[in-house]
C-alpha cells in the first residue's frame, strides 16, 4: 500500500508541475529547485525529485548541471517544428469537435472565451493564458479524442512557457480565431474549424520567433 501511495503522490506532483508548464506558470529559463518545488507543494523532496526526472525525460525541463535544472528555451527551429505539428493535430481536434459539438459544448467554449476576454481586460494575464490553453484542450475533449489530447499535452509541455511568456509580454489578442471556431462548431463545419485553428496557431508564429531571440539575447 505504501508503494501505491508513493506512486500516486509522484504522479500527482508530476501532473501539477506539468500543468504549471502547460499553462505558463513556469517561464522559459526559470530555474527549478527540488527544495523550492517541495516547499511550494508541501511535500518531501523524494517524490518531487522523481517528478522532475520524468519531466527531464519528457524534455519539458533541462538539466544544465548537477544543481541547475531550468525550464528550457526552445530553439526557433524546435518551436517552428512543434508549431507545424500543432497546426495539423489541433486542426484535427477542431474539425472533430465541429463535427459532433452539441449546444452544451458550444456554450462551454463561449464561457471559456468570455473568461479569457474578461481576464485580458482586467490585466490578469495568467488567467487569460490558462483560459487559452483550456479552450484548445476542450476541443479535443469535445471531439472525443483522448489519445490526441495526450499527444497535445506533451507538445504543450514544451511550448506552454513560451506561449505564456509571449502573450504576457505583448498582450496580443488570443481569441480572434476562437470565435470563428465556436461559430464553426455551432454550424457543424469541420473545414472552417480546422482552418480557423491553423490560423490561430500560425498567426503569432513570427512574433514568438522574435520573442525566442530576445530570450537568447538575455
Amino acid at each position: 500500500m505504501k508503494e501505491i501511495n508513493k506512486e500516486s503522490l509522484g504522479n500527482a506532483i508530476y501532473g501539477r508541475v506539468a500543468q504549471d508548464l502547460i499553462r505558463g506558470k513556469l517561464q522559459p529559463n526559470q530555474k527549478i529547485t527540488i527544495r523550492g518545488l517541495a516547499d511550494s507543494l508541501g511535500t518531501s523532496s523524494t517524490p518531487v525529485r522523481d517528478a522532475v526526472q520524468r519531466l527531464l525525460q519528457d524534455n519539458a525541463l533541462q538539466q544544465r548541471s548537477v544543481r541547475d535544472v531550468r525550464v528550457p528555451v526552445l530553439t526557433t527551429a524546435a518551436y517552428l517544428e512543434i508549431t507545424a505539428i500543432r497546426a495539423e493535430l489541433e486542426g484535427l481536434a477542431a474539425a472533430g469537435a465541429a463535427a459532433v459539438a452539441q449546444e452544451k459544448d458550444v456554450a462551454l467554449l463561449r464561457r471559456i472565451v468570455l473568461r479569457n476576454e474578461e481576464a485580458c481586460l482586467a490585466g490578469r494575464w495568467p488567467l487569460a493564458i490558462e483560459m487559452n490553453q483550456k479552450f484548445h484542450f476542450a476541443l479535443a475533449e469535445i471531439a472525443g479524442m483522448p489519445i490526441l489530447l495526450d499527444i497535445l499535452s506533451r507538445l504543450w509541455l514544451r511550448t506552454g512557457p513560451l506561449i505564456s511568456g509571449y502573450y504576457a509580454a505583448t498582450h496580443k489578442d488570443m481569441v480572434e480565431h476562437h470565435h470563428q471556431i465556436i461559430a464553426a462548431c455551432k454550424t457543424h463545419d469541420p473545414a472552417a474549424a480546422r482552418a480557423a485553428m491553423r490560423d490561430d496557431i500560425e498567426k503569432p508564429k513570427d512574433g514568438i520567433a522574435k520573442y525566442i531571440q530576445s530570450l537568447d539575447e538575455d
